[in-house]
């Protein structure tokens, strides 16, 4: 969104002197220990290690999701606050869209009410509401998959879920897409992603332009107990154009989740 002015490296090994025969002592009970723990259990260590193919078991899951989201309706409102020095609100911009199907079960949106803006300095671009729909709610799946290079960076508990984490980025920018740039932490059981935190990219800077994202963090829950969708997007960033700073702050929800054709409640474990 543009900003308009109103405006450990390993210890060397030492030489070793062989200890004479006199000095020598048999292994304690500590060293035994130690050497049998050692040989006896090295694959419960390696077992804490992720998958080689972690990256493709995620997307294969994710494009189970997206089938599944594509079967439901939701709600998602878009809050987008402009901040002044003391992180007081001095614009916003809030929009309410439904996500429905027409009769002939096409999926398509439907504006609740007249989106509301009083936004001073922050311009609202396309690229920020590609970003509302694509990136910020991004669906990883086989076919985004080459996009991206994939890193597994070790794994963490999030909401109390044990979970891997892979740093996503993508392979290479091309003229007029969108990518995602940051960490997915994924449930070592089934491979849902349980949390996004990263960036919309690119940052576009040109002399006539600066178009600038922030960095934000995406919550899903589980849908029925099985399917994880997201239900948050939160940020609170200042984004450094030529200008000046402006802090930015943004709220989005995915609400009211139900089957088309069927009820159905959002379970949060």
């Amino acid at each position: 969104m543009p900003f308009e002015r109103a405006y450990h490296s390993p210890i060397p090994h030492s030489a070793i002197q062989p200890a004479k025969q006199t000095a020598r002592k048999p292994p304690d009970v500590f060293t035994i220990a130690l050497i049998l723990t050692s040989t006896l259990f090295p694959p419960l260590l390696r077992a804490q290690d992720p998958p080689s193919n972690l990256a493709r078991l995620v997307a294969a899951r994710e494009t189970e999701a997206e089938r599944e989201r594509n079967e439901y309706t939701y709600r998602q409102t878009v809050t987008i606050e402009e901040l002044d020095d003391h992180g007081a609100a001095r614009g916003v911009y809030r929009e309410i869209r439904d996500i429905i199907f027409s009769p002939q079960h096409e999926r398509t949106e439907q504006m609740i009410g007249q989106p509301t803006n009083t936004l001073k300095h922050l311009i609202l671009t396309d690229e920020d509401f590609q970003d509302v729909r694509n990136i910020q709610p991004l669906v990883f799946t086989l076919d985004q998959l080459w996009n991206y290079e994939t890193k597994p960076r070790g794994d963490e508990t999030v909401d109390n879920v044990e979970c891997w984490v892979l740093q996503v980025r993508p392979r290479q920018i091309l003229s007029g897409m969108r990518y995602f740039d940051g960490l997915v932490w994924v449930d070592k059981k089934e491979y849902n992603i349980v949390r996004m935190q990263g960036q919309a990219v690119p940052q576009i800077r040109t002399t006539k332009q600066e178009n600038l994202f922030p960095r934000f963090t995406t919550i899903r829950k589980p849908i029925d107990g099985k399917h994880w969708f997201p239900v948050y997007t939160y940020s609170d960033d200042v984004l450094q154009f030529k200008n000046g700073p402006l802090r930015q702050r943004l709220r989005i929800s995915y609400s009211e989740y139900k089957r088309f054709g069927a009820e159905s409640k959002l379970i949060v474990k």
